[in-house]
């Protein structure tokens, strides 16, 4: 498994009238997660269109909220990557409040799409190199 930490403050336009963190944001974060994510593994998520011709559309998002967040509050997303990904990758993530709570869980679902033929592929080898020894 391998599993990265990312700070997120939230901000006012990212309320709602009641002062909650908008639910309709949370899937905005969830991207934050999985593309700091992948950065710490050393690989430029923009890389996966530009350079190896890789898009990777949602094709799953699964939420649960379980408590608010406000105005200011500095969440920490908690994205992991649980099983080694083969023609899909699958994001678990958790927001988790400054008093430890996590406020959210989430599942987050993408297949590796080749740009050129427009066809669902494999991982590619990059990905799987980098992620292979946490699956060891």
């Amino acid at each position: 498994m391998y599993e990265f930490d990312f700070q997120k403050r939230v901000r006012y336009a990212e309320t709602d009238k009641m002062g909650y963190l908008y639910y309709g944001n949370y899937p905005k974060y969830f991207e934050i997660g999985r593309v700091e994510t992948i950065r710490s593994l050393g690989v430029d998520y923009k890389d996966f269109e530009d350079v190896h011709r890789i898009m990777l559309p949602v094709v799953h998002l699964e939420s649960k909220y379980l408590s608010p967040a406000y105005y200011d509050d500095l969440l920490t997303i908690r994205s992991q990557i649980r099983e080694m990904p083969s023609k899909m990758i699958s994001f678990h993530h958790e927001i988790i409040h400054p008093s430890g709570t996590v406020i959210n869980k989430s599942t987050v679902k993408l297949f590796f799409i080749d740009m050129n033929k427009n066809k669902r592929t494999s991982a590619p080898d990059f990905m799987v190199k980098k992620l292979k020894p946490y699956f060891e």
